[in-house]
């Protein structure tokens, strides 16, 4: 197996209707947030498949799929990097500083939110945290959106501190992937630990962005969520 042979596989899978349709979905027009990507449309599934067939791929092949501007061969990439972390103890340190090296190629929604939480997240959940503050505090759309959707991670383990300080900084964010982003962690944590989640917002829901607040929200009761709403 090489990555010629993946590239090969991902290409005789596309789709040139879903690719139009991706390209729309995932806004790659002049002067939207992921301009210059190109979809060819490959399934979802198929992509995960072949991730999965090709792990053992080492990371310098990887690498030539990740720096492609084809967003299908990110993404196999980043869920290819996903298997191998599970699959291959040894190499987990290397992977994480692989992928902060490559935030540059991880530049869309669905390639940050299939894999941070995968590989940062897990390889932080016992380690110090600067690299997320660092993140956070990145003027880049993207790295902001890695620091908080890797805490997710931090969440399923019960862990709900610095998803809480990292929403906290990002509060105030103009990105509406952002306010999601932000808002869709708040309701991993109220999952967890509801009373936590509305201590945050009891502090927070006069000033979090709208879409933020709904996001967050949107697991309470009826009653709670218009209390909220109306206070915003």
């Amino acid at each position: 197996m090489n990555v010629e042979e993946l590239k090969n596989e991902l290409e005789s899978l596309s789709d040139p209707e879903k690719a139009k349709v991706n390209s729309w979905f995932f806004k790659t027009e002049k002067g939207q947030y992921g301009e210059g990507s190109v979809f060819i449309g490959v399934p979802t599934a198929d992509k995960r498949k072949l991730a999965k067939k090709y792990k053992s791929l080492p990371l310098d092949k990887v690498q030539e799929l990740l720096s492609s501007e084809i967003n299908d061969f990110r993404f196999t990439a980043l869920v290819l990097l996903c298997e191998k972390y599970k699959s291959f103890p040894d190499q987990r340190k290397a992977i994480y500083e692989f992928y902060l090296k490559n935030t540059s190629n991880i530049n869309n929604w669905d390639l940050v939110d299939v894999s941070a939480y995968k590989i940062v997240g897990e390889w932080l959940l016992d380690k110090d945290k600067e690299a997320l503050y660092e993140l956070a505090i990145s003027d880049d759309l993207w790295e902001k959106r890695i620091a908080i959707v890797s805490t997710y991670a931090f969440i399923r383990d019960n862990k709900f501190e610095d998803t809480l300080k990292i929403a906290e900084i990002l509060l105030n964010d103009k990105h509406d992937l952002i306010h999601k982003a932000v808002g869709w962690m708040l309701r991993e944590v109220g999952k967890k630990n509801q009373e936590v989640e509305e201590e945050f917002l009891e502090k927070f829901h006069k000033v979090m962005p709208r879409t933020m607040l709904r996001y967050s929200i949107e697991k309470f009761s009826d009653e709670k969520r218009k209390y909220y709403m109306a206070k915003n």
